[in-house]
This record gives C-alpha cells, structure tokens and sequence, in this order.
C-alpha cells in the first residue's frame, strides 16, 4: 500500500480523497492554488504545497507544478478524483513515466475511452448496446453520409468525438440541414478539443440517463455495483442523482451489470469506470464511458455499503478486490442534490463568502462538502459547493427525508440551488421517478 499519496484537485472531492486516506493510514499531500490556500482539506492534509495561482490553468492544470510537488513531498501515487486532469492521459502517462503510480486506468485506456468513436467500436465488440449510427467517424463522401443517416433515420445527432459537458453535439431534423450540420460541427470541434473528428447517432426523443458502476483490479477482476439515475440535468450537467434507477428490475441490473463487467475484463481496465447509457423504451444504448471517479459515487455507496474511494486506491496498489460480485448486494435507495453557488432562477455563477452555513443532519443524511462558515468561494472554478446524500429503506422515505433535509441547509448570503431542490421535489412527476433528461429544462420552462 501507498505510504503517501498527493491529491491533484481541490473542494469536496479532495476532502473526500484525503478521508479516505486517513481511514487506510496514508499520508496524504493536498495542492492548491493561492485562491484555495484557507481551503480546508489544505488545512487537514499532513502536507500542502501550493502550485500556482487562482485559474486553474495556472495551478491545477499545471503539469510541471504538481508534479514537482509530488517530488519535492516524496509522494508515491497522485489521485486526480474527478474534472481537471483526470481523464487527461498525458498526465496519466507523465505519472506513470516519472516512477508513480496514477489512481486511475492505463493511459492507453484513457484515451480509448476519451475518444467516443473508439470508445463505441471497444463497447461494441465487447457486446455492450451502442446507438445506432456511423461506424465510425462520418464518411468523407456525401452520397456516404446520406445513405447512413437514411438508415438510422432522422432526427440524427452530429457529435464530436473528442467532445463532452454538452459541448460539440448538434441535431439535425432534415435531410436538406445535414451536411452543413456536419460542416459546423466539425469546426467547433477543432476549435474546442483540437480533433474535429464527428460521427452520427440516432437521436433519442425522451430517453433517460441511467449509468453502470463497475471496479476492476489488475488481476482479471472486475464486479459492477449496480445503477443510477443521473436524468435531472441541465445542459448536460447533472443536478439530481439517484440509486437505483427507478423502474429498472432485478434482471436487467443483472444483465446490464454483468455486460459492463465483462467489458471491463476484456478492456483489462482497471479502477472505478462509470457506463453511461441512454434508455429508452426499455432499452439501453451506451454513449460514453467515464474512466474515473464520479461526483454521484455517494448514492451507489449508499446502497451497497462499499467505500468506492478506498476500493479505487487499493486496486491502484496492485491489490486484488475483496469483493465477488455475489458479495454485492444493493439495499435501500438514494438520492444526491448538487449544492451549486448558483443563482436558483438563471443559473449565474454566485462567488463570495459564506456568512453563516447551517447543515442539516438526522437519519439518512449525508453531507460532503469543504465550505464552512467564513468560507470564501472562489470565482476560477466549478460552482459545487457540496452535495447532500439521502439514503433510505424506499424512495419515499428518501424523498421525505431529502424534504426536511433541504429544509435545514442554510447558506448565508450565498446563493445556491437548494430552492431548485425544493421547488422539483414537489413536483408530481419528479416524486413518481423515472423522468427524462428534457424534464428539467421543461419544468424550468413551465415555470
């Protein structure tokens, strides 16, 4: 096992990293920007080096910073958690080349995954359903072009295949708007991700976003830890996330899961991976995998009582999984709210300090999160503050408790999402589950 492992990120997900070092005995090394320096993971790691800065560009985008960080403090391995650099392979491949260990997947696979076009080719060959669409990135003959999507049949979806966060998709309803749809996305592709690589898939009217959790070990060993519901989301950014997926039986879980699971086994992935689908009328249809860490883990946590954090750094160290998959076994349910410094009506960014933070408590609830009273949020970065977690015996009794829940959460002179939350827990359609990634958009729009 690591002796000490530096943090390459910042916010409630550094101090998420840095509990569970503690709870295995590792030292742990927090980096931060000069903006971030009162931060309090800063505060409660055993050492903290300050790497540039407050825009992340500057600090914690910063190879050559946190990697002489890592050195100067004699770290062994660099946990990325999530945003930032840790789906970047070149990062993943500099750790590795420099003698450390990267928490997280081969840099081969990194980039595998990171590129959607030969992310769908490996799903599809190791039997995972995909979209229907391209083989591959589209066609440079137009004839080509219009034969696939007559196939597929319209509306079609032009995405990037170095894209992501909603950015780099475009629809098209008409033949006629095809082509020039390809030529504009391509464009900004190139000038947003440097590849302009697109591809097409078929266009999904109401689908929701349900996703697989899997962990693998560098031993063969892989096992999925069931689903969630990520389809409250706005602009492609989740907002409300929950386990398990509502309507989702006992034995699509089983299959679905074991697809994903053996995906990984032949990938030879190793680590936390995240399967993101679509489903619609009661079938799946992969789009994209994440190789790392997801906000959401604490609602799959919730239900199966398995430390994802701590599972990921063992199998880092070359460790064999503890667990079979019929050592699994997903009780209660979950719901996650994203606490974002936002304005709740348009959705402005809302820097500044936390006068007074009352948090709530009680059976059930979960709270990850750096603010604290006193807290300045700083301008450079993500909104997400925190998140609440609410588990419960049923989804009713975790709806109730979320209610009371966000209730107590009080964030002084900040404005935030919790009455978004509110405001969607009383909707009729959110409380009977299983809404579409459009519902929010729609329930923002009626009102």
């Amino acid at each position: 096992m690591f002796d000490k492992v530096l943090i390459a990120n910042r916010g409630e997900v550094a101090l998420r990293i840095l509990r569970a070092c503690k709870d295995m005995g590792i030292k742990t090394v927090a980096v931060h920007s000069q903006a971030d320096r009162d931060a309090k993971y800063v505060k409660l790691a055993d050492e903290s080096v300050c790497i540039g800065p407050g825009p992340a560009s500057d600090s914690y985008l910063h190879v050559p910073a946190i990697m002489s960080a890592a050195e100067v403090t004699d770290a062994e391995a660099i946990h990325p958690g999530y945003g930032f650099l840790s789906e970047n392979a070149d990062f993943a491949e500099i750790v590795e080349s420099s003698g450390l260990t990267f928490i997280g997947p081969s840099p081969e696979l990194i980039r595998t995954m990171g590129d959607k076009v030969a992310a769908k080719a490996a799903m599809k060959e190791a039997g995972v359903p995909c979209v229907p669409g391209s083989d591959g990135p589209v066609p440079e003959d137009d004839r080509e072009i219009h034969r696939i999507a007559r196939e597929v049949g319209y509306p079609i979806m032009i995405k990037a295949s170095g894209g992501g966060g909603g950015k780099g998709m475009r629809v098209v309803h008409t033949e006629a708007s095809l082509l020039n749809a390809i030529a504009m996305t391509k464009a900004e592709a190139g000038k947003a991700f440097g590849n302009d690589t697109v591809y097409m898939e078929k266009y999904l009217g109401q689908p929701r976003h349900v996703e697989f959790q899997v962990l693998a070990d560098k031993h063969g060993n892989a096992v999925h830890l069931g689903e969630r519901d990520c389809s409250v989301q706005r602009r492609h950014q989740k907002l409300v996330e929950e386990a398990p997926a509502p309507g989702i039986s006992p034995e699509v879980r089983k299959e679905m899961g074991e697809r994903c699971a053996e995906a990984a086994r032949k990938l030879g992935y190793t680590g936390l991976g995240t399967y993101e689908f679509l489903y619609e009328n009661g079938e799946f249809f992969f789009i994209e995998m994440n190789t790392r860490l997801q906000v959401e883990h604490p609602v799959t946590e919730a239900i199966t009582g398995v430390d994802l954090v701590t599972e990921q750094i063992r199998v880092a160290a070359g460790e064999p999984l503890r667990l079979r998959q019929e050592d699994i076994e997903l009780s209660g349910w979950a719901i996650e709210c994203r606490i974002n410094a936002e304005d709740p009506e348009n959705f402005s960014p809302s820097p500044g300090r936390i006068d007074h933070l009352h948090l709530p408590g009680g059976p059930g609830v979960r709270i990850d999160s750096h603010a604290y009273t006193g807290y300045v949020i700083p301008p450079f970065y993500d909104s997400l503050i925190g998140k609440l977690i609410v588990d419960g015996n049923d989804r009713e009794q975790v709806l109730a408790r979320l209610a009371r829940a966000l209730d107590e959460f009080i964030v002084g002179d900040v404005k935030t999402t919790i009455p978004l939350h509110q405001r969607l827990l009383r909707d009729g359609r959110f409380q009977s589950g299983g809404v579409d990634i459009h519902f929010l958009e729609r329930f923002l729009g009626e009102e």
